[in-house]
């Protein structure tokens, strides 16, 4: 595809068009994070929103469309900040989510990570051979629905495979808030005079999570699943069986206090071999980069316009002028408090903190992505072993003020300069995959990272009204001040690590002795990878990282993105090479499924989010339950139902996306 030499990028209807998306996603990306712990890429659903509509104007570009899916990108990334963020919550140090600190936090950190990977594209996008399986996958979104009227059918029928499969993942959540089924399907029971059992939640948004997420991934997490639920719980109390307990409630207690720490153990260590891996290319991309932008200079050659990055002066302007508002964001939440004393160093440190761990997080995050994608980018990790780092640096700062509130208020810190480290690193993440995406769409670098600028802040505007409502709605497990309408409490599950880890570091009291296993186990699940990948020569892996996250997570979460990526995989397999008349509709279908499944995460996220205002508003946990009480089905009857109708539902759209693919491609 050939590409004009001026074509239209940057327009007022892109920009408007691709805020409101990035809006919409955000909060959605809010709630699944603070659900479950993970998020999913944004850029694909955005790119065919934004082609279906933009079709309406016969000046429409593909590289406008691609500025649109470049701004709504951020939602996804950005919104990775709950994985820390409701910490400050759970330790009882905020009671409310500030506005302006959140927002200060999210854009600060955000603009950095643009302009930390803005040196970084010519290594590791321009000259690299790395995949970058999401950037591509977008690219070619937006090059079918620019290329041709075929394409042209698709984008509306990308659109269309969005809104259904929103409209029954909202249907499908709405009839679990009205108790029309069950919101869960479980089985506990005695094994010895222990106990184990299985949950999985009644979830479309968490099956089209495992759709996205694949196979690999899916199977990592049912190694964790059975690692968790098939080994550690039955064995752990067996060992210290409590009487009287019910199969549940003592299986759930030890996977609580016991088993969560071997999960963060094998976190841990996965995600240091990842790191450590990526090191040297890591290296080797910066020195690249910065003897590309050397000789360019002496050369004196005129740089094409696909090739224009933000001058390096303003990149540089942008990071100076920076940290003066995280001294002001890290100074105003010192301030008055018992660190006061120390607020100048611990201002200076973590200001310094913000800057290394930043561009390092950054550099790696960008890496990753080109190698696994954005989705699947173990960012988890890498928060870890920011809040762990931290944790020390402001634990030997604070070590000798004493108070009531000295220790909750060192942790309070390191979680703010984990949040904005973490915000670095996602951007950075998503600004590569987003450049490869512009690369192949013929788009202009530097307008893209201007366009990303606009989403970071889109979204840094979005975070904490969200995160307010939720914490008003739902409120978060652990926290001292707790003022939830429905009393059921959100897990956030990464938040209640990461501030785990925080408080045992600073406090002196962190169990390493679980720690230590998850850690011998996370080292044997490395061993493992290494191993499958080298007999499969790279055909097969078990992403350690996938699952540690697994061991960590609760079964009621995990089960049912096992089943979305093993339904995808099945899927994916039936309609692959598929053709009619030599016409091959495949791959279309793929994309098509791809769609579905953001589709899932989409509706229900929003209307739990939507739930939650009402929920604020009439103070009334479950409203949408009250008119059915009297009708509503008893288990087991309701848990029956419920698989019933989540399997007709992904049954019934796969069987759509695949007729809307032959017809598409085909005309059939």
């Amino acid at each position: 595809m050939s590409f004009p030499v001026k074509p239209k990028e940057i327009t007022v209807r892109g920009i408007l068009l691709g805020i409101l998306i990035t809006l919409v996603f955000t909060a959605a990306q809010v709630y699944l994070g603070l659900t479950v712990g993970l998020t999913f890429a944004t850029s694909i659903p955005a790119a065919v929103i934004s082609m279906a509509l933009l079709q309406a104007f016969r000046t429409a570009t593909i590289q406008e469309n691609n500025i649109v899916q470049t701004i709504a990108s951020a939602a996804g990334t950005l919104a990775s900040v709950i994985f820390v963020l409701p910490g400050l919550i759970m330790i009882g140090w905020w009671k409310e989510v500030p506005f302006l600190t959140t927002f200060a936090a999210c854009a600060i950190g955000g603009i950095l990570g643009v302009m930390y990977t803005v040196p970084l594209r010519r290594a590791l996008v321009t000259k690299s051979t790395l995949p970058y399986p999401e950037g591509v996958a977008a690219a070619e979104v937006l090059k079918v629905g620019t290329s041709s009227r075929e394409g042209g059918a698709e984008g509306q029928a990308g659109l269309w495979a969005v809104i259904w499969g929103s409209v029954i993942s909202a249907v499908y959540a709405a009839l679990g808030g009205a108790r029309l089924m069950a919101g869960e399907v479980a089985k506990f029971f005695k094994v010895g005079s222990g106990a184990t059992g299985l949950a999985g939640e009644a979830s479309l948004a968490l099956i089209g999570a495992g759709h996205l997420m694949g196979i690999t991934v899916g199977m990592a997490m049912l190694a964790g699943l059975f690692i968790a639920w098939g080994v550690a719980v039955p064995i752990l109390t067996n060992l210290a069986p409590v009487a009287g307990l019910s199969a549940e409630a003592q299986a759930g207690a030890t996977w609580g206090t016991q088993v969560r720490f071997l999960g963060a153990g094998a976190i841990g260590a996965a995600a240091i071999w990842t790191l450590g891996k990526l090191l040297g290319p890591v290296t080797s991309g910066l020195m690249a980069a910065v003897a590309a932008n050397r000789a360019q200079k002496l050369e004196g050659t005129k740089v094409e316009r696909v090739d224009m990055d933000l001058p390096v002066w303003i990149m540089g302007l942008t990071v100076l002028i920076s940290l003066v508002p995280a001294g002001w964001l890290l100074a105003g939440f010192l301030s008055g408090g018992p660190l006061a004393s120390v607020a100048t160093p611990l201002v200076i440190v973590g200001v310094g903190y913000i800057i290394v761990a930043g561009l390092l997080a950054a550099a790696v995050c960008g890496y990753m992505a080109g190698l696994i994608g954005s989705s699947n980018s173990p960012v988890s990790g890498l928060a870890i072993l920011s809040v762990l780092g931290a944790a020390l640096v402001v634990g030997a700062i604070g070590y000798g003020v004493t108070g009531p509130e000295t220790s909750t208020a060192l942790v309070a810190f390191a979680l703010l300069v984990t949040t904005v480290v973490l915000a670095v690193a996602v951007i950075g993440n998503d600004n590569l995959q987003d450049l490869k995406t512009g690369q192949l769409v013929g788009a202009t670098p530097w307008k893209q990272q201007v366009a990303l600028v606009i989403g970071v802040l889109a979204g840094s505007m979005v975070v904490p009204p969200v995160l307010e409502l939720l914490n008003n709605s739902n409120g978060f497990a652990g926290d001292p001040n707790y003022h939830g309408v429905t009393n059921d409490p959100l897990p956030a599950p990464q938040a209640t690590l990461i501030s785990t880890l925080a408080k045992g570091v600073i406090g002196g009291d962190l169990d390493w002795g679980l720690l230590g296993v998850g850690v011998l186990i996370g080292a044997a699940l490395v061993i493992l990878d290494m191993i499958l990948r080298k007999v499969s020569k790279g055909k097969l892996s078990l992403p350690p990282l996938g699952v540690g996250l697994a061991i960590y997570l609760p079964s009621s979460v995990t089960a049912p993105v096992i089943v979305g990526a093993i339904a995808g995989w099945l899927y994916n397999r039936f309609v692959h090479g598929k053709t009619i008349n030599g016409k091959d509709w495949g791959e279309t279908a793929k994309r098509l499924g791809v769609l579905v499944a953001s589709g899932f995460i989409v509706g229900e996220s929003l209307l739990k989010v939507g739930l939650a205002g009402i929920i604020v508003l009439t103070e009334n946990p479950a409203p949408f339950a009250g008119p059915f009480a009297a009708i509503a089905p008893h288990e087991p009857v309701n848990m029956i139902i419920s698989v019933v109708l989540a399997f007709l539902g992904i049954l019934g759209l796969y069987r759509w996306a695949i007729g809307r693919a032959k017809k598409v491609d085909t005309g059939a």
